[in-house]
């Protein structure tokens, strides 16, 4: 599905095509130029992301606003991204991924930048920071859809660069909090924010760099509306597609949504929140060697390879559920971050590979809508009904829907028995 990118003309980001073609085979490998500049701005805004939440609690805490304020701004931005993803997966296919992205990066940089200045001269009103958080989500929005559909056109191997990726990204999200708290001892939440805006700046600056060939708008001519229902009918129509999002909503409701915030409850409770960040940082490792196993195991059917790897995740929610010794607790994080990983590199691959490009845009971008909408039910109901229930009859039910979910999943011909490509 993927062949020499250097030997087509290169697109600009005003459509024009330079004349000259770098090397041939340059794109033999993963490390190409393309992949290496799609590299860093990943890495580095992840990095950047990482640090948001730490500047907002800071920020808004110390202005004396109180808890609350910090979820209202954090739902701003995930309801302004997930109201406008889909369209941003059309914006992607009428003006190209590359150019939607670019200018994603300009707005949350400009956005950020000014949340710098509001913080650096001293409290600013919530209004403002509401409306700068739902900017940034907006931004999230039009930039999210364009990932799946470049990483294809820019790796000659799509299974290892997003694994590449996915390893990246866990480093990053170790990374990125551990920093924040420290500059905030230095500069407070006005130096974190800037410092976010500069890795926007600098990942809009290496995807503008890029050079891909030359691919007209996918779609043209046709309303916004008309193109949603395009992508729907091409959604509608990959049974292994829908089957996997249909099941997947399930689980991000009764066990990926719910674990995050009892997670954090669970450990603290019983040990500290020094513990649950040593936890936290236990699960990150074990996306590291999740990503690092997707790099090496090439299964040919992923999905099945996938969902088998997604039993791991039991062991995760099974050491909440009951009081383990601190060995054992660390075991069940690592396993359920390693299972979670490999789920999410041939999961990523599969779409890419098995959905043309004229709908990769749009179908990842209902993708992503149902699992964000999913997860976040699942994160707000998980503490009204822990509290009414129990906060182990909780999680033994998400253990239980855990073995079912892949069960579904594994009994599903289409979903099972889809090959790889290549």
């Amino acid at each position: 599905p993927y062949e020499a990118p250097y030997e087509a003309p290169y697109e600009a980001l005003d459509g024009t095509a330079p004349a000259e073609a770098a090397p041939e085979g340059a794109a033999r490998t993963l490390w190409n130029r393309n992949f290496r500049l799609f590299f860093l701005a990943r890495t580095v805004a992840r990095f950047g992301d990482g640090m948001v939440p730490v500047a907002l609690a800071a920020g808004l805490l110390d202005a004396g606003y109180g808890a609350s304020s910090v979820s209202f701004a954090l739902g701003a931005w995930m309801l302004c991204f997930a109201g406008f993803v889909l369209v941003g997966g059309v914006l992607a296919d009428r003006f190209t991924p590359r150019r939607m992205m670019v200018l994603a990066d300009g707005i949350r940089m400009v956005g950020t930048a000014v949340l710098a200045v509001a913080f650096a001269v001293g409290a600013p009103a919530l209004w403002l920071v509401y409306a700068l958080s739902a900017l940034n989500g907006l931004g999230a929005a039009i930039f999210q859809p364009g990932v799946a559909s470049m990483l294809p056109r820019l790796a000659p191997d799509v299974q290892r660069g997003n694994a590449v990726l996915r390893v990246a990204e866990a480093l990053t999200a170790m990374a990125g909090p551990a920093i924040a708290g420290a500059l905030a001892g230095f500069g407070g939440p006005g130096l974190i924010f800037g410092v976010n805006a500069a890795t926007f700046g600098i990942s809009g600056l290496c995807l503008f760099l890029i050079r891909m060939e030359s691919v007209a708008p996918v779609v043209t001519g046709e309303s916004m509306l008309a193109e949603l229902m395009g992508g729907w009918r091409e959604f509608r129509a990959r049974s292994w597609l829908w089957g996997v999002i249909a099941v997947w909503s399930v689980y991000g409701i009764t066990v990926l949504g719910p674990i995050t915030p009892l997670e954090a409850v669970v450990v603290t409770e019983r040990h500290s929140s020094a513990m649950f960040g040593l936890m936290m940082t236990v699960a990150g490792a074990g996306n590291v060697v999740g990503g690092l196993l997707a790099m090496r195991l090439r299964p040919v059917r992923p999905l099945f390879a996938g969902t088998l790897a997604l039993f791991g995740v039991i062991a995760n929610v099974l050491v909440l559920a009951y009081d383990v010794p601190v060995p054992l607790l660390a075991a069940g994080f690592f396993t359920g971050g390693v299972s979670l990983a490999f789920w999410l590199v041939m999961w990523s691959t599969t779409v890419q590979t098995q959905i043309p490009a004229e709908a990769l845009n749009r179908l990842h971008a209902y993708d992503v809508a149902g699992s964000l909408i999913m997860l976040a039910v699942g994160r707000a109901l998980a503490g009204p009904v822990a509290e009414s229930v129990g906060v182990r009859e909780v999680l033994v039910a998400g253990a239980v829907i855990n073995v079912g979910v892949c069960a579904m999943l594994l009994a599903v011909p289409a979903i099972r028995g889809l090959k790889r490509v290549g």
